[in-house]
């Protein structure tokens, strides 16, 4: 099944500095894991066995690695209009780089309108995890979601490092704090999400019309969507899930391949 009304953003601009000397001369996502795979091999991975074929990869930092690694290892058929597009940065607005999650998104607006497409997939391309994507939009459109979250729970001592949300019995997100000194919750966002094209174009402009935003999704789009009273649904994830943003949760991740314990099988 493939999902026609959906429209992929990856966020590949990372410059990953927890990551140097690996990131001295490539982004975060293009660091090699597992010997010949690339951390962003997951995400783009998960999206083409789950039914989605127009995927945008929006680049900025140290992006010639990436670049060749998505043009070589990821060619689809756009003569049936599947495709993975490189956009970089293009300081087309206001003349500035991404100034933040949001702001990326915002920049390539333009490419969005063209698809015209009613769901919109804004996902990182840092994490190690396989996931049914197809599963979370289906969910996202059972809820009549404005926002859907995918989330995890984390243990407490390492709540504070994520935004954490609270839920009613409906999955429905009434509360979310971005890095909260003291936790209410282990739900954590996994900084993953689908929007509804309509409500995601009205709060990015509102967003890059407000004095002093971040231009982040966690800190000031998804508290924005939560306090006017959207709809922001949290879609479960159980199994594993790694931030690789360091060189230790690098190489954790690593040995986790040969785990029998661990369910990440690169072979499936």
């Amino acid at each position: 099944m493939a999902f026609e009304d959906s429209l992929v953003m990856i966020l590949a601009g990372g410059e990953g500095k927890r990551l140097y000397p690996l990131t001295r001369d490539r982004a975060k996502p293009a660091v090699p894991f597992g010997g010949r795979y690339r951390i962003i091999d997951f995400v783009i991975n998960n999206f083409i066995n789950s039914g989605f074929y127009k995927l945008k990869i929006l680049t900025q930092y140290k992006s010639d690695s990436l670049n060749k690694h998505i043009a070589r290892g990821w060619p689809l058929s756009p003569i049936i209009n599947q495709y993975v597009d490189l956009v970089p940065a293009q300081m087309r607005i206001d003349g500035h780089w991404y100034q933040g999650t949001a702001d990326a998104v915002y920049q390539n607006l333009h490419h969005i309108k063209d698809e015209d497409c009613e769901n919109i997939c804004v996902f990182g391309g840092d994490h190690i995890y396989k996931m049914n994507y197809a599963k979370m939009v289906d969910f996202h459109k059972k809820n009549n979601a404005d926002c859907t979250i995918a989330v995890l729970e984390v243990p407490w001592e390492e709540a504070s490092r994520f935004g954490i949300l609270a839920t009613n019995d409906d999955d429905r997100i009434y509360e979310f704090a971005e890095k909260p000194k003291e936790p209410k919750s282990n739900k954590a966002s996994m900084g993953v999400y689908v929007f509804s094209w309509d409500k995601l174009k009205k709060y990015l402009i509102q967003d890059e019309n407000t004095e002093g935003s971040a231009n982040d999704f966690g800190k000031n789009i998804i508290p924005t969507m939560l306090e006017a009273g959207e709809r922001l649904f949290a879609f479960p994830f159980a199994g594993y899930w790694k931030d690789v943003g360091t060189i230790d949760s690098l190489w954790e991740a690593n040995l986790d391949i040969i785990n029998p314990n661990v369910d990440l099988d690169l072979s499936d």
